[in-house]
């Protein structure tokens, strides 16, 4: 079994950054963000392999970024220039081997934390 648990959400203002942590038991091979909210349901963030691979899904390239801690499995989701529509529940989930994509279905992903909610408001 792998335990997950994210932390660093709360609220920010729109254009505001914030970075959202993941402590993750142990490695698996795809790692990744989602974000789940009423008005878009479930969406696939960012991905990381085993080979350090990140990918990021087209609607937040450019302001979100995925990254690991070095020698700690703790997995971040950097948070640049926040909109309203960033609102939700972002969620870290850990995956076997797979085509590691921001895309890849969500029931490919055994393990889930229980989340941290994002709000972005003025």
């Amino acid at each position: 079994e792998v335990v997950l648990v994210e932390s660093g959400g709360g609220s920010v203002q729109p254009g505001g950054s914030l970075r959202l942590s993941c402590t993750v038991s142990r490695r698996t091979p795809c790692m990744a963000w989602f974000r789940q909210s009423p008005s878009k349901g479930r969406e696939g963030l960012a991905t990381i392999d085993m080979s350090e691979d990140k990918k990021v899904a087209d609607s937040v390239r450019g302001r979100f970024a995925i990254s690991k801690a070095v020698y700690k499995d703790i997995l971040y989701l950097q948070i640049h220039d926040a909109q309203p529509d960033d609102s939700g529940m972002y969620y870290c989930a850990a995956g076997g081997w797979m085509d590691c994509h921001p895309a890849a279905d969500p029931y490919l992903f055994t393990y889930w934390g229980q989340g941290t909610q994002v709000t972005v408001s003025s």
